[in-house]
């Protein structure tokens, strides 16, 4: 796993010129897949619920967790194990900034990271990235794996895995 340090600080807000509403169709156009896909953009919108829960403890920079949901499987090219997929996304996410979406510098590297390292990275200590992985590892269910607290890096990502459930958790996510 990198261990290259990423900077850490206070949760951002959201910029104002970061439209998800036409970011999400223009990446889920592109998707390889046609028709359900356990990677695909179903699965997306459940890791993008996931880190909007999570945020609420983890204090996570939610513009880098949205970004991450949409992202980070968006570049699969198959169904079984790809190698190099997030990469794939994170460079696609790289492609898209300053035409389709503004980050600033750092909040991109914490979206990059993520992306990168999603399936190989362990824990991490960054709030916002370590929410970003625990929501992706929080929809393994997806594909007949229960998630296990010692995958999670945050602590309410344990609590969710070791409750086993999402559903008495998700009134706490704040409308849109």
């Amino acid at each position: 796993m990198n261990t290259r340090a990423i900077p850490s600080g206070p949760r951002q807000p959201q910029p104002m010129n970061l439209d998800f509403d036409s970011l999400w169709p223009l990446v889920t156009m592109q998707y390889h897949a046609t028709g359900y896909s356990v990677h695909g953009p179903e699965h997306w919108r459940r890791v993008e619920r996931n880190g909007l829960l999570l945020a609420t403890r983890t204090g996570a920079d939610l513009a880098v967790v949205r970004l991450f949901a949409l992202f980070h499987d968006s570049r699969r090219e198959n169904e079984d194990w790809d190698e190099g997929h997030g990469a794939r996304g994170a460079e696609y996410a790289a492609s898209l900034r300053g035409t389709a979406y503004e980050l600033s510098d750092d909040r991109f590297e914490r979206l990059h990271y993520a992306c990168v390292w999603h399936t190989d990275g362990h824990h991490h200590a960054d709030p916002t990235i370590a929410t970003c992985w625990d929501a992706d590892r929080l929809d393994l269910n997806r594909v007949g794996i229960m998630p296990h607290p010692s995958y999670m890096s945050t602590d309410f990502g344990r609590e969710i895995a070791a409750y086993g459930s999402l559903q008495p958790f998700l009134q706490a996510i704040p409308p849109a």
